[in-house]
């Protein structure tokens, strides 16, 4: 039997991931689908062609790279009856906390209100309250949700949390003047970033959306910052990436833009992981990120 590396990365970035997935395996790996089909049983993919998976007749197991998988949820030949398992790997939910950490103080310290002021020459000291007096909101507690929290309560935040099976999203929206979303997306979340949501929150709240672009109503979130119903939003993800230069959201002045950078995957690191998953799945050992067709994460 033989793995297959099925993604549509760049050669170099290709050429990579087979280097370091066969350093970590310890056997051959190759790039995109083996001359005999059949003879694959495990896949390794990075976001592939839409049906390419289909065509491996014998797949017994598909490891993602990535720790979302909705780009490969959204293939309709997908096969689904095979497990799935997402990416977990400890380094990238680090960086994630760093960034939905950064862009919290950020927001806490004030910077986009002291940056409008430089802008006019305006020097003027603005009240601060400590962060035991900031409620911050996550949507979305797996595993980079909880690392997040936990260097925000760190942090002195008060912290509250909502998943699709527990917590009050009403309350957390009400209370919270920074609310983060980390939420996988799927067809319940879709949209789920909106005017009904903005609505329902704290007048003046901040939102940081670093889930997936599918989860804001991009329309609707202008009209939201121009009300004053929301403060100001951080967006790290959105609905066409790259941005489109003529998009209204770069030159908007309560909209900060990272390039989908808050968690980037290491090869090396997660090449590591997959080999660790491959191995458990063929000792028959309970897989990490075993994804739920149902559910969709």
């Amino acid at each position: 039997m033989t793995i297959p590396f099925l993604s549509r990365l760049d050669p170099d970035a290709t050429e990579l991931w087979r280097d370091l997935l066969e350093q970590a395996l310890g056997e051959p790996v190759t790039l995109g689908p083996p001359d005999d089909p059949g003879a694959a049983d495990i896949a390794v993919v990075a976001n592939p062609p839409q049906g390419q998976l289909a065509t491996l007749p014998n797949l017994r197991f598909i490891q993602s790279a990535w720790a979302g998988i909705d780009g490969l949820m959204a293939d309709p030949a997908l096969p689904r009856h095979v497990p799935l398992a997402r990416l977990i790997d400890p380094t990238l939910a680090a960086q994630m906390a760093e960034a939905v950490a950064g862009h919290v103080l950020a927001l806490h310290r004030q910077a986009p209100a002291y940056a409008a002021q430089q802008a006019l020459g305006v020097w003027r000291k603005l009240p601060q309250p400590p962060t035991t007096a900031r409620k911050v909101g996550l949507l979305g507690y797996g595993e980079m949700g909880r690392y997040c929290g936990k260097i925000l309560v760190n942090l002195g935040f008060l912290v509250s949390r909502w998943t699709r099976r527990s917590g009050d999203l009403d309350t957390l929206l009400a209370e919270s003047e920074i609310v983060v979303n980390l939420l996988p997306l799927t067809q319940e979340t879709r949209g789920i970033l909106s005017q009904a949501t903005f609505a329902r929150m704290r007048p003046g709240a901040a939102i940081i959306n670093v889930g997936r672009g599918g989860h804001l109503v991009e329309a609707e979130l202008i009209p939201a910052l121009d009300s004053g119903q929301l403060s100001h939003a951080v967006l790290d993800v959105f609905a066409l990436e790259p941005l489109p230069a003529e998009h209204p959201f770069w030159r908007h002045p309560k909209i900060t833009l990272t390039p989908h950078a808050a968690a980037i995957t290491d090869p090396a690191s997660g090449a590591l992981r997959i080999a660790e998953n491959i191995a458990r799945f063929r000792a028959g050992e309970p897989v990490l990120g075993l994804v739920s067709y149902q559910s969709g994460y």
